[in-house]
């Protein structure tokens, strides 16, 4: 919301612990840490108005420095950590288990921790009915809540970072976390890492799609199709008419560009690669973590520090478990699953309704690429589903996770995470997986097509079924990066474009009274105006929360699920994850120094659970590339027919091997059946030039005589099998090896840790003699 053209100043509150002595080690702060921005009252006697200033007052008590300014018909709070309250914290992590050789421990702690302290006591102070601040802010006796930007570090970052003119340029890592603290760093550092280890993916993927493009008109497979004088059965009811299987010639083109022989290479070499980048990440975040003293930082142990400060007399969350909870959520969470997979199946249906309905339209266009038309509108739709259930799974992981009661923030964290990710990935996946296995497999044949209210189930191209998978894979990944970058990027500038000129009002009163604070050069207490210039200007500041963080990790995760577990059918998803990595580091950085409030700073060492999905992520690639290959793909007919039933399995030099293998993974239906007359009408058996076909052929290994399956298919049934177990197990080995080859930890991090601790532990050795020495 926007502020009236006249500012009022009045009801202003100095420091109510000013006079306090300072302490000589902790020198006083001349910023505030946060802002708490309620509505202005006039009437004393009102609820709203007695529910703030008690809410005020408790944070008082627990030695907060409150300064109140007025500002139109809003109220500013302006909150600081008093020095005792920093003292204690830094004796709690002294005495702590895993906290205890953190940065935070000499000198006078970095606003980062004033932050996370001020923030952490915010939401569990309650007044005297037993509201919280959550409970404030929903009955409008505050309006919201944010820490403020440093404006020296962030014209930094802004210039060295957060820039498009450094799009090619390194991320000023150390500076992320000084400002933004480590979990923030960690992502940055986790989506550069990414970012530079998809460049050998990205690279090796574009060698994939080339050579299928320099087969592009000379593979004997195309040529087949593209010369071929086969009618076709009808491929749907009613006004679908016999085709002839030259028609699909660009289609069978385009096929082979992702089902070649080089995709299988591609796929093993994806899946050691995701190995190999975890690996590589966990060394590169021990540097860092090292580097940050974090290494052995422990969240539920600094939350623990957190409420000692916060309330010296209260009681530990204990751990609890309870089996009827755990019912319940699971429960709940397998029939969410069931509902993520009936919206897959609806989409199916769409599509399977789709497909006919456009083949009877009259526009020629459409009736002739109906399949193509239907798969490209059920992604989009698939989509927009995506983006409505986004929304749906949050809420229900946040009910779910107040079902569980646990301990801590950071537990609450994983389970939500877990929960969350879940969830995503079946609305995500579940439509994919059914295009991968199920699309032209259960639709049946001629005289006795499976169907869903009538409607016949869709077929699969005599070229094979992975195009339908890359068409699938391409639209959602490309919509769903390039919109989704336009909308978070666009709605927090215009916000902050149509809020300019109050912050340039104010800048301008802020610019007298700042020449006259400091004329002499010394650093003093900014003023009331000055301190308003810059809490109105991060108050216009897009507002961010817990989600503004984790919805960047869950966007660059589920990149990496497209990237590694589909890559078989989409060779180049690594390039295009690639190209728009380069400009998402940027775009988040822009947003987040320059168009949003500062992220509240949290303490950490690891990115938490999505190392653990990330994982899980890699095993699920290994198994979904061996069932895209081995089932999805025409690999292994084409092996079979090589090897088998081809004419070099017969001896013969004088043709290429995979000569006749179209026709031979065609069977055919003749239209005298009774059953298949009855699946046809007549004007569908007559050709564009007014011929009437006795019989017509479909993608299928089957008798012509009784219609059984025959023995070549189960022989490609069975080396499909063994194949998938094959790849699995030798690229799981590939793995293990490639984790145990790569250690977690450089021998320069375990080293560094051992001088630390050894320096630690002669510090806290002389300390003791010196204080021996000074009793004697």
């Amino acid at each position: 919301m926007f502020f009236k053209e006249n500012m009022e100043l009045g009801d202003i509150r100095k420091d109510f612990h000013s006079t306090e002595p300072l302490l000589t080690s902790m020198p006083t702060c001349t910023t505030f840490d946060y802002v708490l921005v309620g509505y202005k009252v006039s009437d004393v006697t009102d609820q709203k108005a007695l529910k703030q200033n008690a809410f005020i007052q408790q944070l008082e008590k627990k030695k907060i420095t409150v300064t109140r300014i007025v500002y139109d018909d809003k109220m500013f709070f302006g909150l600081r950590a008093s020095n005792d309250m920093l003292q204690d914290y830094q004796y709690l992590l002294k005495v702590s288990d895993s906290c205890n050789w953190c940065g935070d421990l000499r000198g006078r702690p970095p606003q980062t921790t004033r932050i996370r302290i001020i923030h952490f006591i915010l939401h569990h102070t309650y007044i005297s009915n037993g509201e919280n601040l959550k409970e404030l802010l929903t009955k409008d006796v505050f309006e919201t809540m944010f820490c403020l930007h440093e404006k020296e570090t962030r014209t930094k970052l802004k210039k060295k970072w957060a820039r498009w003119s450094a799009v090619c340029k390194g991320q000023p890592i150390t500076d992320i976390q000084g400002y933004f603290g480590e979990k923030v760093a960690l992502y940055y550092l986790w989506l550069g890492w990414y970012t530079k280890l998809l460049i050998p993916a990205a690279a090796v993927g574009v060698v994939v799609f080339l050579y299928g493009l320099a087969f592009f008109n000379t593979n004997p497979l195309i040529k087949e199709v593209c010369q071929s004088s086969i009618i076709m059965c009808p491929r749907c009811d009613k006004r679908c008419t016999v085709w002839q299987l030259s028609e699909t010639c660009t289609y069978a083109k385009v096929s082979h560009l992702f089902d070649n022989e080089g995709t299988v290479a591609f796929a093993m070499f994806m899946a050691i690669w995701a190995t190999l980048f975890l690996e590589l990440w966990k060394r590169t975040r021990s540097r860092h973590v090292s580097q940050w003293k974090v290494y052995d930082w422990s969240e539920d142990e600094e939350e623990l520090i957190m409420e000692i400060l916060n309330d010296p007399n209260c009681m530990p969350k204990k751990f609890r478990h309870s089996y009827l909870r755990s019912t319940v959520v699971l429960i709940l969470v397998t029939l969410m699953l069931m509902l993520i997979i009936l919206l897959a199946q609806a989409l199916v249906v769409f599509r399977v309704v789709a497909a006919p309905l456009m083949s009877e339209g009259n526009w020629e266009f459409m009736r002739d690429h109906a399949n193509t038309v239907a798969i490209m509108f059920g992604a989009v739709l698939h989509y927009l589903t995506i983006q409505i259930m986004t929304r749906v799974n949050r809420w229900v992981s946040l009910k779910l996770c107040d079902i569980e009661k646990t301990n801590s923030f950071a537990a609450t964290e994983r389970s939500f995470t877990v929960k969350m990710f879940t969830f995503q990935f079946f609305t995500l996946f579940s439509s994919l997986f059914y295009v991968a296995f199920f699309l032209g497999r259960i639709n049946g044949r001629p005289g006795d097509y499976a169907r869903i209210a009538g409607w016949r189930l869709e077929e699969c191209h005599p070229s094979g079924c992975l195009t339908d998978l890359f068409i699938q894979m391409a639209i959602i990944m490309l919509l769903k990066q390039t919109l989704n970058n336009i909308f978070e990027f666009s709605v927090p500038w215009v916000k902050t474009r149509l809020s300019r000129s109050t912050a340039k009002r104010l800048q301008r009163k802020c610019g007298q009274c700042y020449r006259k604070a400091f004329r002499d050069g010394q650093r003093a207490e900014p003023c009331d105006i000055c301190n308003l210039q810059d809490w109105v200007s991060n108050y216009h500041l897009d507002n961010t929360d817990f989600f503004s963080l984790f919805n960047e990790f869950l966007e660059m995760v589920v990149q990496f699920s497209f990237t590694t577990i589909f890559v078989a059918a989409f060779p180049l998803a690594p390039l295009l994850a690639l190209i728009n990595n380069i400009f998402e580091i940027r775009l988040d950085a822009i947003k987040m120094v320059r168009l949003e409030r500062r992220i509240v700073p949290r303490k950490t060492n690891d990115i938490g659970v999505w190392t653990k999905v990330l994982e899980v992520i890699g095993v699920l690639a290994v198994i979904a590339n061996g069932l895209v290959i081995g089932v999805s793909s025409d690999f292994i007919p084409r092996l079979v027919y090589r090897y088998r039933y081809g004419p070099c399995a017969n001896g013969s030099s004088l043709t290429h091997c995979m000569q006749g293998y179209i026709n031979d993974t065609l069977s055919t239906a003749v239209v005298s059946h009774v059953a298949v007359r009855n699946d046809f009408l007549p004007n569908q058996l007559i050709t564009d030039k007014g011929f009437n076909v006795t019989q017509c052929s479909y993608r299928d290994y089957r008798s012509d005589e009784d219609y059984t399956l025959t023995a070549q298919f189960w022989l490609v049934l069975a080396v499909r099998f063994a194949f998938v177990i094959l790849f699995e197990h030798v690229v799981v080995v590939c793995k293990f090896i490639a984790a145990w080859f790569v250690p977690d930890n450089p021998l320069q991090v375990k080293n560094d840790r051992l001088l630390d601790k050894m320096a630690r532990l002669k510090h806290e050795l002389e300390k003791i003699k010196r204080s021996k020495s000074t009793e004697v």
